[in-house]
């Protein structure tokens, strides 16, 4: 097997992997829903947490983050030398844009929370503690997400980690242009907040 070909496998099944629909697929099985007929549309796991309830928004949130934690591990199982967290962006884009679903996903939270997991868990967990207190403040899990998501480029940037800089500056823009609807719904006051904190 050639040098080009490994890489494109590798990333290929980090896309596939990325692209599982954890939310649709908990919602056709168990509760017989078309998650993206309600809520938001998406079949991430905020969109599952109001749809099909907290156990279900529970699971689907940890399938998510394990389909990014998983990939980063992908070159050492595949025997080249790249960064984890660079194949991890193809599972975030699967997650984002799946094949499966005619590449109308989630939005990105769940699963770039596992990419940085796997490459840095204390650096996550300082970035979960950001989203929760926005949370706490806000009710806007939108918002939460967007600001963490800003802080991750900044914590890239003071760790001066090529990788994660190019990988937070991707996933920074996708997240934010993803929710592009709810900025607009935040400003309008129209922006529906949890009601679980």
């Amino acid at each position: 097997m050639t040098l080009i070909l490994t890489y494109g496998i590798m990333f290929l099944l980090s896309y596939l992997i990325g692209a599982f629909p954890s939310g649709f697929v908990i919602g056709k099985l168990f509760f017989k829903k078309d998650i993206r007929d309600y809520g938001s549309g998406n079949t991430g796991a905020t969109n599952s947490f109001r749809v099909l309830g907290k156990p279900a928004g529970f699971v689907v949130t940890f399938l998510d983050i394990f389909k990014g934690y998983i990939v980063v591990f992908f070159p050492l199982w595949f025997n080249v030398e790249v960064s984890g967290i660079i194949v991890g962006i193809f599972a975030i884009l699967g997650h984002v844009y799946p094949i499966f679903l005619k590449f109308r996903g989630g939005k990105a939270v769940a699963t770039s929370a596992g990419v940085i997991l796997a490459f840095n868990p204390i650096f996550l967990l300082i970035l979960l503690a950001i989203f929760f207190v926005i949370l706490y403040l806000t009710k806007y899990v939108s918002l939460s997400s967007i600001i963490a998501a800003i802080c991750c480029v900044i914590g890239s940037i003071i760790l001066w980690n090529y990788a994660l800089i190019i990988v937070s500056f991707i996933v920074a823009a996708v997240l934010i242009f993803r929710h592009r609807s709810n900025i607009v719904r935040i400003f309008k006051g129209t922006e529906p907040k949890i009601k679980w904190m």
